[in-house]
């Protein structure tokens, strides 16, 4: 998945100290760079994903892609949402975003498949224009990812800073 960077390039090692969830992010997060916070806010860092799209490899609408180590951590029922392929934009996205949980995403992205039509897609198309313009979030601290994404680094303790 194309994606222009966001984040400065060891955002994962520098997350210890800052978020117990190595692919978390938190609110001002320092691991953004300048003109990552503003594409990140603007989702205009998902502007490359069109190409994945024209090739086959995404759709325009569907369940957010995760990273291996985050689809490593995935359970039985998480699975379901690889039954498709991944989108640019989904109904997670334009119901919540960054501001739900896990276990609230996975059962939106399951609605999703379940009830997929034209028309849906249509209307997540025309609701993910609006979250061009909203404010920033706050993400919420997601502790059922959080320890899902420690397991998958082989992390069984949350994540301490180095103390030099």
């Amino acid at each position: 998945m194309l994606k222009f960077r966001s984040m400065v390039n060891n955002a994962v090692e520098l997350s210890a100290g800052i978020t117990d969830d190595p692919f978390g992010v938190v609110k001002d997060d320092p691991r953004f760079t300048r003109s990552g916070r503003f594409m990140r806010r603007t989702s205009l860092d998902e502007l490359p994903q069109l190409f994945n799209v024209l090739i086959g490899q995404m759709s325009l609408v569907g369940p957010r892609p995760d990273i291996p180590e985050q689809v490593a951590g995935y359970s039985v029922s998480d699975r379901r949402r690889l039954a498709v392929l991944p989108g640019i934009t989904g109904w997670s996205q334009i119901h919540g975003r960054d501001e739900i949980e896990w276990p609230e995403r996975i059962a939106q992205d399951v609605w999703y498949i379940s009830n997929w039509s034209f028309w849906l897609d249509m209307k997540i198309v025309v609701g993910t224009f609006a979250q061009f313009t909203r404010d920033e979030p706050d993400p919420v601290h997601d502790v059922v990812n959080a320890d899902r994404n420690r397991e998958a680094l082989g992390h069984a303790e949350p994540v301490a800073p180095d103390v030099d």
